[in-house]
């Protein structure tokens, strides 16, 4: 597995990272999340990225995976309010007793790096969420303070000395933060984790779709139709499905500044499958530029922008 340097942390992660949401919110069978988590650890996939709001998902990861700390770069979010946690939404006190919290389930000392989790661009600049993490870092309870989200807010926080690391979405149909956050993420030298960078697999029918993000799935099925594009129009043939799934995984990988992709299975043959795509490194030029070109085009027909999906 690749490993790339990210931004100013001095950490190198795997191009591949894993998502906690669906051990979490799909209440896998343990014995499936061991097999899981182990696996991509064997393979050498070492970030792992969670959030207080993955309902299970902290206690899981912590209780498969957490005897082997020291191989994985953990990733974890807060900020919102909880009925077991003190203090109201974004305040230093909820998430001094989340980040506190997180760190007993996840079985570790040390979180290293902490996002805020999509909270408002207002919240950001009111400055006490953002503290919060910054006297934790300090605390030795993190290494790394960061921020999740998209749009607007996401190219505030690229902006702020103390962000070190940004969890966005990027995608073939969510590419708004490529022209956005990343440029000015690649001048300060802030991480990018790239999130749902395939596109909830946008390419398939609606009847098929499951789980717990189905409304992203039918916009970004939306905007892939408008897109009017194939695999074999990119020189990709046989399986459409397989195709697709290829083609948006190296194309998040594919884009300056980008670190890692995270993508969220509980599934082992489709993360041998995503680490055999990625095995196969950035996609060809030609390719990105014309699914950039695809999506520039489709969106200006659509006569309103298409922002990053929070």
């Amino acid at each position: 597995m690749e490993l790339r340097e990210f931004g100013k942390t001095g950490l190198k992660l795997s191009a591949l990272g894993f998502g906690g949401a669906p051990v979490g919110y799909l209440e896998t069978d343990r014995r499936q999340v061991t097999k899981v988590l182990n696996t991509l650890l064997d393979r050498g996939v070492n970030l792992i990225d969670t959030a207080a709001s993955y309902r299970g998902s902290e206690e899981a990861i912590g209780e498969v995976i957490g005897h082997r700390r020291e191989e994985y770069v953990l990733v974890s979010k807060c900020g919102q309010a909880f009925d077991d946690i003190e203090g109201a939404a974004w305040s230093a006190l909820a998430i001094e007793q989340t980040l506190d919290r997180a760190l007993r389930r996840l079985k570790t000392d040390y979180i290293d790096v902490m996002l805020l989790h999509s909270c408002s661009l207002e919240i950001l600049k009111k400055g006490e969420a953002l503290d919060a993490l910054v006297k934790a870092r300090e605390a030795g309870k993190i290494r790394f303070v960061g921020y999740s989200g998209d749009n607007e807010a996401a190219v505030h926080a690229a902006g702020l000395d103390d962000v070190a690391v940004i969890e966005t979405s990027i995608s073939i149909c969510d590419q708004a933060n490529i022209d956005t956050v990343l440029p000015l993420a690649r001048c300060n030298s802030v991480g990018i984790l790239a999130k749902r960078p395939i596109a909830n697999a946008a390419w398939k029918d609606a009847s098929e779709q499951r789980g717990i993000y189905v409304n992203y799935a039918k916009t970004y099925s939306e905007r892939l139709a408008k897109m009017a594009i194939a695999p074999a129009d990119l020189g990709f043939p046989g399986e459409v499905g397989a195709a697709w799934s290829e083609i948006a995984l190296r194309f998040t990988v594919s884009q300056p500044g980008v670190t890692t992709a995270i993508v969220g299975t509980t599934n082992t043959t489709n993360l041998e499958r995503n680490v055999e795509a990625l095995s196969k490194g950035a996609l060809p030029e030609n390719v990105v530029a014309a699914l950039r070109q695809a999506f520039w085009q489709a969106e200006a027909a659509a006569g309103e922008p298409w922002p990053g999906q929070m």
